[in-house]
C-alpha cells in the first residue's frame, strides 16, 4: 500500500518541518531588523528587538536646563534656583527613575530623592519622575549640570531614523541618493540582458544557422567562468574602449555576467514549447520576427518574469561589481551596498542607523520579490509539467 502512486510520502512531515525552518530563519532576522529601524539608539542598547515592547532599563545622561538661558534661574531668597524635568527636556516620554549620579564613575550615587552636594554652596534634588532642583548661592552660569541616571523607560518608536537617512538634506551620510543610484544601476541591468538574451534564445532554440551547437556549448561553457576572474580584464578592456567607470560601464559588465544564464534558461524554456504553433505560423507565412513577438514573448513570459526576479536582485544586492566598475570617490554614484559599508566604518556603533540603512537597502528586493512571487513559481516549475 505504501507503493501506491497518490499516497502521501513518509516524508512529508520532514519536508513541512524544513519548509518552517526555513521560512523563520528568514523572517526572525528580517523582523528584527524592521522592528530596530523605528527604535532610539537608548532602547538598541539596553534590549535585544523582541523586548521592544516591554518597558527597559536604561542608564541615561541628561543635562540640566543652561543656567544662560533667559529665565531658566529665579532668586528664591538667599538661592538661585534652576527647577525642572530631565525627560521632558531631553524630549523623551515620562520614566521612573532609581538610581542617580554626578559623574561617570559614580552613576549610581544617589537614590531617587536624594540631593547631591556640588561643591561651592550649590546642591542638586533629583526625584523619582526626573523633576529636579538645583540651587546656588550665586547667580549661575556656563552649562547646565550633567546628570547621570538609571530609569526604567516606556517602549519608544521613532520615525526619526527614517528622516535622518532619507529625507534630511544636511545628513550627508543619507540613503537617498544611494537608493536612486541603485536604481539607476538596478533598472536597465536587468532590462538589457533578458531583451538581449531573448532574442539570442529564440535563435537557438527555433532558427537553422551554421555553428548553432557550437554556440550553445559556448553559452554553457560561460556559465561557469567565475565572475572574479574576468573583472580585472573586463575593466582593462572599458577603459581601452574609453567607457571607465561609469553607469554604462556597470550596466555592460552585469548584462556581461548575467547573459549566460539568461540565455542558457531561455532557450531551453523556449525549445520546450510545441512544435506545431511555430509550425502553423510560418505556414500561415509569419516571418521569425513575427512569431517572436507574438507568439513567443507571451507564452514566455513567465521565464522572462522569473529570470528579470533573479537579475533584479542578484543587481540591486551587488558590491564587488559596482566597486569594481563605479566611480566612487565623488560619492556621486555610490550604490546602496556600498553606502552600508561605509556607514560600518564612520558608524558602527550606531545600530538604530545601520538597521535604518540595511532595511531601506531591502524594502525594493522584498517588493519585488511579493509583487511577483507567483511569475516566480510559474518560472521555476516551467516544463516539470507536460
Amino acid at each position: 500500500m505504501d507503493n501506491i502512486a497518490g499516497s502521501k510520502s513518509t516524508l512529508q512531515w520532514a519536508v513541512q518541518l524544513s519548509v518552517i525552518a526555513l521560512v523563520l530563519l528568514w523572517l526572525f532576522p528580517t523582523v528584527g531588523l524592521l522592528v530596530s529601524s523605528f527604535r532610539t539608539a537608548d532602547q538598541i542598547a539596553t534590549s535585544g528587538w523582541w523586548k521592544a515592547m516591554f518597558p527597559s532599563e536604561q542608564n541615561l545622561v541628561i543635562r540640566a536646563a543652561d543656567p544662560d538661558d533667559e529665565g531658566v534661574q529665579v532668586q528664591d531668597g538667599d538661592l538661585w534656583v534652576i527647577e525642572g524635568n530631565l525627560f521632558a527636556l531631553d524630549g523623551r516620554s515620562a520614566a521612573e527613575l532609581s538610581v542617580w549620579g554626578t559623574s561617570s564613575r559614580e552613576i549610581a550615587a544617589y537614590q531617587a530623592g536624594d540631593t547631591a552636594d556640588l561643591g561651592d554652596g550649590e546642591s542638586l534634588t533629583v526625584m523619582a519622575n526626573g523633576d529636579y532642583r538645583l540651587t546656588a548661592p550665586e547667580q549661575m552660569t556656563g552649562r547646565g549640570q550633567r546628570v547621570f541616571l538609571t530609569a526604567v523607560a516606556p517602549p519608544e518608536f521613532t520615525l526619526a531614523n527614517y528622516h535622518s537617512m532619507l529625507l534630511d538634506p544636511n545628513n550627508s551620510e543619507g540613503m537617498a541618493r544611494a537608493f536612486f543610484n541603485t536604481l539607476t544601476v538596478t533598472i536597465p541591468a536587468t532590462v538589457i540582458p533578458i531583451l538581449i538574451a531573448a532574442f539570442a534564445a529564440y535563435a537557438l532554440a527555433w532558427m537553422d544557422f551554421p555553428g548553432r551547437a557550437i554556440l550553445i556549448a559556448i553559452v554553457v561553457g560561460l556559465l561557469v567562468v567565475p565572475l572574479q576572474l574576468a573583472l580585472i580584464p573586463l575593466l582593462k578592456f572599458h577603459n581601452n574602449i574609453g567607457i571607465g567607470k561609469g553607469y554604462l560601464g556597470v550596466w555592460l559588465a552585469h548584462t556581461g555576467f548575467g547573459l549566460p544564464l539568461a540565455i542558457y534558461l531561455l532557450r531551453n524554456y523556449m525549445a520546450g514549447l510545441p512544435r506545431d504553433i511555430i509550425e502553423n505560423a510560418k505556414v500561415d507565412g509569419a516571418s521569425d520576427f513575427q512569431i517572436f513577438t507574438k507568439i513567443i514573448l507571451p507564452l514566455s513570459f513567465p521565464a522572462l518574469a522569473s529570470f528579470a526576479i533573479f537579475q533584479f536582485l542578484w543587481t540591486w544586492n551587488d558590491l564587488l561589481v559596482a566597486k569594481v566598475f563605479l566611480i566612487d570617490a565623488s560619492g556621486e554614484t555610490t550604490v546602496m551596498t556600498n553606502k552600508i559599508v561605509e556607514l560600518l566604518g564612520t558608524r558602527g556603533g550606531n545600530w538604530e542607523i545601520l538597521a535604518t540603512a540595511a532595511f531601506v537597502s531591502i524594502a525594493m528586493p522584498l517588493a519585488v520579490f511579493f509583487a511577483m512571487q507567483r511569475y516566480l513559481v510559474r518560472g521555476l516549475l516551467a516544463g516539470s509539467v507536460k
